[in-house]
């Protein structure tokens, strides 16, 4: 049974559409990235996921269980760390960490102590005095200490420095390792997600553009330089793997999306170039992937 799964889900905000007829499924031991621009509807999907939201139309099980009926069972099993939770101002960090403790059985104790040193956090100093990226190191310890099942991750490392945020994504390794536990993240910080993630999820103005193993995007996305050997370069290619062109009738850069191991020879021949390929990284795949024309070319 999947840890998430969403089924035709559309979520309105009066005239506004979040979501538009989502279906996903999110097994168990996944390391998901959640992609999007800004207001694509990641936040609201996690919202849903978590039983914050209900949504418009259609449903979604989260643990086993419609995520509009979470109850014990599910939400001592369920993580969620959000970019800018809501605290008790008046709490230490250690008063706020055995006030959360005390509804989950499974607290680990050693676990918090470890994350409270590997992020850099005073347990006596008040929520109040807390810097942004401090009150981030809450929220994950208070997302992470029960040992969820289903960790979800809202710009969780946005404030962090990159030493601390190097820290945060191997403990989620570990986590992956130890305790088969599933996590989904939504980050701007690409080249730290896809140090992690197996699985990429992409919306696009709350439509699912992409659902896809990670190893698979990589080896369908490319960057070919092109050099002519023989003549201009045409101004546009017919392929229809091409994403994107730039450059003269000399030396044109492509980004292209194919699963054909044969395509970047076949075009050379065919239109007599030179062709140096190279992998993009997820950075360079993000506006692929969010792009109404890259989803029309790829199809």
């Amino acid at each position: 049974m999947p840890r998430l799964a969403l089924r035709a889900v559309t979520q309105r905000f009066g005239k506004q559409t979040a979501l538009r007829d989502v279906t996903l499924d999110i097994p168990a031991g996944r390391i998901v990235g959640l992609l999007g621009r800004n207001g694509a509807g990641k936040t609201t999907l996690l919202h849903i996921a978590a039983g914050l939201l209900l949504p418009t139309g259609g449903s979604c099980t989260t643990l086993g269980a419609p995520s509009k009926k979470l109850d014990t069972p599910q939400l001592t099993c369920l993580g969620l760390v959000q970019q800018e939770g809501r605290y008790l101002e008046w709490m230490t960090v250690r008063q706020h960490l055995d006030f959360n403790a005390s509804f989950y059985p499974r607290w680990d104790r050693a676990l918090e102590k470890r994350l409270l040193e590997a992020l850099e956090l005073d347990p006596k100093r008040k929520i109040v005095q807390l810097s942004v990226g401090d009150r981030q190191k809450v929220g994950i310890l208070l997302g992470v200490c029960h040992r969820p099942a289903l960790l979800l991750l809202d710009e969780p490392i946005s404030s962090l420095d990159p030493i601390v945020r190097k820290r945060m994504l191997d403990f989620l390794l570990e986590l992956l390792r130890d305790d088969g536990t599933t996590v989904v993240i939504s980050s701007h910080i690409l080249n730290d997600v896809e140090k992690i993630v197996d699985w990429i999820v992409a919306l696009d103005a709350g439509a699912l553009v992409e659902d896809s193993a990670f190893d698979s995007l990589q080896e369908s996305f490319a960057e070919w330089t092109l050099t002519s050997t023989n003549g201009a370069l045409p101004v546009a290619f017919a392929e229809p793997f091409i994403l994107s062109r730039q450059g003269n009738e000399r030396q044109a850069v492509l980004r292209v999306r194919t699963s054909d191991t044969e395509a970047a020879a076949r075009f050379a021949a065919t239109h007599h170039v030179e062709l140096h390929a190279r992998p993009l990284n997820l950075d360079e795949m993000f506006p692929l992937l969010t792009s109404q024309r890259s989803r029309d070319r790829a199809s």
